[in-house]
């Protein structure tokens, strides 16, 4: 990497000659192949990082339009989202001053002795993510030493008659947390594989592992409807609460651990192979459609009955479906291939078709609809990651420079309608003419989205997928061959 007064030396450059060029034609992303990406990227997660630390420093999230901090509920009283998701991106990114700051306050000020409920979902991908990724990227001592510790008081959630844990936890242990007769959801209690077995590796204590493998033992038992996994589940009867399935919110993240486990088991989890196979077979039988216009997208499912929407959440599986593709069988590869290549294609259409060039949260195929937002409260754009990263992944996998210039106007779009005075903000319609921002710089912003943009203009040799996994924050974690310093 560049030393970072280097970078900010080129980006000065940049910023002279690209006022120069914009003054008379607005460059394409093949005039900037070689130089722009990674000294723009650098830039935007230091100046995101640079607000951060100027009007919420150790606060979760940074509220850029009122210069304040957000705190929320979801973490229980944790505290420091922002900083404890940007450490493998400052790291990766060449960031030495901003990751030494980040470093320094996870081990004077992250206090994991807090007694609120937090979402064990939310906890695990950015807290428990964070600090595995950080320490098998630096082998610093303090992130093994504070995520060995966060992990033993995510325990009690697992304390229900099925093992299915509750949704939310109380970080102190003095309960499971939760509500009895609250249902779980398929994609916080089936996205926890990645971390806990990392736990178990780290700790050598089995329990992280037996909880996680008892999770999957259990939905192994259970009659699914054609094939599919209903997204809520009751903890206590162990049975499906309703018929409703999605890849998008409430599911997405439990089928891409699926194929992650098997990847990240250096492919010896032949169980987990099985079931996202199984699942994705399913999925194809009876959620993936073609609109009238050609466009090949992943509907909704409600007892039998199709909704023919797709979120931006679901726009990640153009890239599980991707790595996946190669580990099926020999004559389904190119089929799945394909598949993931006219989802991210679709998702890219949900970009295209706005004034922004930034996805709505909830695109449509129905009343006319293609791929837009016909309705007004699905019209937000909240800095998600899902549609670059499908970039990223699809790029390393076929090498297609359309998605880096896809990428491109990503980013250039990301600048132009999101970049304010003090940091990033999501905007409230992507159609809209007259931006209106939502103050919120979310933390995945650093975590994902600009890392994953980073990760597509690199080298395929900056955390090779042969060797790492990204857990769903893409926090990186290394295969279990490639494990060091337990």
């Amino acid at each position: 990497h560049k030393s970072q007064s280097q970078c900010q030396q080129n980006y000065s450059l940049f910023l002279l000659f690209y006022l120069f060029l914009s003054l008379t034609q607005l460059p394409t992303y093949n005039y900037f192949t070689e130089i722009l990406p990674h000294v723009f990227l650098f830039q935007m997660m230091k100046f995101a990082w640079d607000n951060y630390k100027r009007y919420a420093w150790g606060e979760n999230e940074l509220r850029p339009l009122s210069r304040n901090g957000n705190d929320g509920r979801t973490f229980g009283g944790l505290r420091g989202a922002s900083i404890v998701d940007s450490l493998d991106t400052l790291y990766i990114m060449g960031l030495g001053e901003e990751y030494q700051e980040a470093k320094e306050w996870v081990e004077n000020n992250l206090n994991l002795k807090v007694g609120g409920e937090a979402s064990l979902f939310e906890v695990n991908i950015r807290y428990v993510g964070g600090l595995l990724s950080a320490y098998y990227l630096t082998g610093e001592e303090v992130f093994k030493r504070k995520v060995v510790e966060l992990g033993r008081n995510l325990l009690p959630a697992f304390n229900t008659p099925t093992g299915i844990p509750h949704g939310v936890v109380n970080l102190a242990g003095r309960s499971s947390g939760g509500d009895l007769g609250r249902s779980s959801v398929l994609a916080e209690f089936g996205t926890l594989h990645l971390e806990f077995v990392h736990l178990s590796e780290l700790t050598s204590d089995p329990i992280y592992t037996e909880k996680v493998m008892n999770i999957r033992k259990h939905l192994n038992q259970l009659d699914k409807p054609r094939g599919l996994y209903p997204n809520a589940l009751n903890p206590v009867s162990g049975n499906w609460e309703q018929h409703y399935v999605s890849i998008g919110a409430l599911g997405d993240s439990f089928y891409e651990y699926l194929i992650k486990s098997y990847l990240m088991s250096d492919r010896t989890d032949e169980v987990a192979k099985r079931m996202y196979y199984a699942a994705l077979e399913a999925i194809e039988n009876n959620l993936v459609q073609r609109s009238p216009g050609g466009l090949i997208y992943v509907a909704e499912w409600r007892g039998g009955i199709l909704d023919h929407r797709m979120g931006h959440l679901a726009c990640f599986s153009g890239g599980m479906i991707g790595i996946g593709a190669e580990h099926g069988s020999p004559e389904t590869r190119q089929h799945q291939l394909d598949l993931a290549a006219n989802i991210t294609h679709t998702c890219h259409e949900s970009y295209r078709r706005t004034p922004t060039k930034l996805g709505p949260e909830v695109f449509r195929f129905d009343d006319g609809a293609e791929a837009t937002a016909p309705r007004v409260n699905e019209r937000q754009y909240i800095l998600r990651p899902e549609v670059v990263e499908s970039y990223m992944y699809m790029w390393r996998l076929t090498h297609d420079p359309k998605y880096r210039e896809w990428g491109w106007e990503a980013l250039e779009a990301l600048e132009r309608h999101c970049r304010l005075a003090t940091g990033f903000s999501g905007i409230i319609d992507v159609y809209g003419h007259i931006i209106q921002h939502d103050n919120l710089q979310q933390s995945f912003f650093l975590a994902e989205t600009l890392k994953y943009l980073y990760l597509l203009f690199s080298d395929d040799d900056l955390l090779p997928l042969k060797d790492w996994v990204f857990n769903t924050e893409a926090h990186p974690l290394p295969g279990n061959s490639h494990i060091t310093g337990n």
